[in-house]
């Protein structure tokens, strides 16, 4: 007879106790600037891949579409971001960073960096190496692979 594993055994329990611990203290350097981690999120990805479709962001930032076009609305509202019809799929919207997003983003990120820093102290440079190494191979397990994503 197997034992059952314990909350610290298992893997899928300590990395969502670990993201819902960090997104909260994260949540806390994002209130001065007016944004939630998911919003913070989509800024970073809008920086990196400028004109992502909103079933793009949806994909990345791991929500539905319908939730990710409600929360690049308040970024529109804002006036952090822009939505452009697709050059290729009339049905599509491509979005943008304003020059505010921009900027919103550039004054964010030391606070958010500050906090990772935080949490990140105690960890020397190879441990903090290997995590991060971990973290992204595991945001691509079980991920369907391009030609499997639905674009709507």
């Amino acid at each position: 007879m197997t034992a059952e594993p314990r909350t610290e055994e298992c893997l899928s329990f300590l990395v969502r106790h670990a993201w819902l611990s960090m997104r909260g203290v994260v949540a806390e350097a994002l209130a001065g600037h007016g944004l939630s981690a998911a919003q913070y999120g989509s800024l970073l990805l809008l920086q990196q891949e400028p004109g992502m479709t909103v079933a793009d962001v949806g994909r990345k930032v791991s929500s539905t579409r319908q939730s990710a076009n409600e929360m690049l609305a308040g970024l529109e509202r804002a006036g952090l971001l822009e939505r452009r019809a697709h050059p290729r799929d009339r049905r599509a919207q491509q979005v943008f960073l304003t020059e505010a997003g921009r900027a919103r983003l550039r004054e964010a990120i030391p606070d958010v960096q500050a906090v990772e820093g935080e949490l990140e102290a105690g960890f020397t440079a190879a441990e903090r190496d290997v995590v991060r190494r971990w973290l992204l191979r595991m945001t691509t397990a079980g991920a369907p692979s391009e030609e499997e994503i639905p674009t709507s």
